[in-house]
């Protein structure tokens, strides 16, 4: 038996309980969890929202982001090893629709969901496809590794149009808005303007590399660019918040032609005026996840080299104290919480 945090349907809250250890399949691995990160989609499954309730199989096992040991592997695994450092990719894909056949998995039709549509890592061990595991190299911590997901995301996202040279507008300073952060800096960029309304994270924007972290309800991007010397707007925004008022501060502050990729998810559906889009030739690029496994391999080169992502994490909990660290997570002063499992 092993404890895991576990989701009922029609509740507030996980309770923590005793469940089996899962048994590896011939195509399994069995990974001993060291640490897990608690994310947005970790916390609308807690408050059982009408997206969790209508997404999440519950009674189930939740949680995505993580880091673990190897315990043990299926018959038909090979190239791994027992005790390795290992996360996963949390997208379990088809692997029969066009996309995935064409080797393109991120973009796969139907992908199940790691803690969100089959069982997950909030737990002493959790088991994981062996085409979805990722070994890490010897720089990685274990508090590190279990950033990685959200890692990727950030990293997809920054890196999606070149950066180099160019200024660039970062739109919310949530933890993935963070860690884009580090990457844009880390990747040359002139000058990298980080915006939200929470003055505790735009803190941490600042030690992540951030030229200028501006809070919106004090200072205008128009104002922000004229100290800066820059004439004709940003040449790359990334957004992270899903506010509307954010789209609207993209539309009005970048160049033409400028290169958007946009990661934030808005809460409900809204206008935007299609007639800038049009007429300054945005290039607009949806995000969704991690690029299987390119963003996983840019993620390694990017710690090699020296990038320090630590500053995103604000909170650490034994997993006993898992209520503590949601309570954490809904602070405005947090922005990456990590519960250990392992001593």
């Amino acid at each position: 038996m092993m404890r895991a945090l576990v989701k009922h349907p029609d509740e507030i809250g996980l309770r923590m309980e005793e469940v089996p250890v899962p048994e590896p399949g011939s195509d399994d691995v069995l990974i001993r969890v060291d640490t897990t990160g608690i994310c947005g989609t970790d916390l609308h499954i807690y408050q059982w929202d009408e997206w969790a309730a209508e997404t999440v199989p519950a009674p189930m096992v939740v949680g995505h982001e993580f880091s673990g040991h190897i315990e043990g592997v299926g018959s038909n695994v090979s190239g791994f090893e027992v005790g390795e450092l290992v996360s996963a990719e949390g997208h379990v894909v088809c692997a029969s629709c066009r996309n995935c056949l064409a080797g393109r998995r991120h973009l796969c039709h139907d992908p199940k969901g790691v803690g969100v549509n089959i069982p997950g890592a909030f737990a002493d061990y959790v088991l994981i496809p062996k085409g979805n595991v990722w070994r890490h190299v010897d720089e990685v911590s274990p508090e590190i590794a279990a950033l990685f997901d959200p890692f990727g995301n950030a990293v997809h996202t920054a890196l999606k149009f070149g950066v180099l040279g160019e200024d660039v507008l970062i739109t919310g300073a949530g933890p993935i808005g963070l860690m884009a952060t580090a990457v844009v800096q880390h990747s040359g960029a002139r000058n990298v303007i980080v915006t939200d309304v929470n003055p505790f994270r735009l803190d941490i924007a600042r030690r992540m590399g951030a030229t200028r972290a501006v809070d919106v309800r004090k200072e205008s991007l128009s104002d922000v660019q004229d100290e800066l010397g820059m004439l004709e707007g940003f040449d790359v925004a990334l957004e992270f918040s899903g506010s509307k008022d954010a789209y609207q501060d993209i539309l009005e502050n970048t160049i033409h032609g400028a290169n958007v990729a946009l990661l934030g998810i808005p809460p409900e559906p809204f206008e935007i005026d299609w007639s800038i889009v049009i007429f300054n030739m945005l290039n607009l690029k949806g995000i969704y996840g991690r690029e299987m496994f390119d963003t996983w391999y840019k993620m390694n080169v990017l710690i090699q080299s020296g990038i320090d992502i630590s500053p995103v994490i604000t909170h650490r909990f034994d997993a006993e104290d898992y209520e503590k660290a949601f309570d954490a997570i809904q602070s405005a002063e947090s922005a990456k919480v990590l519960m250990h499992w392992s001593d």
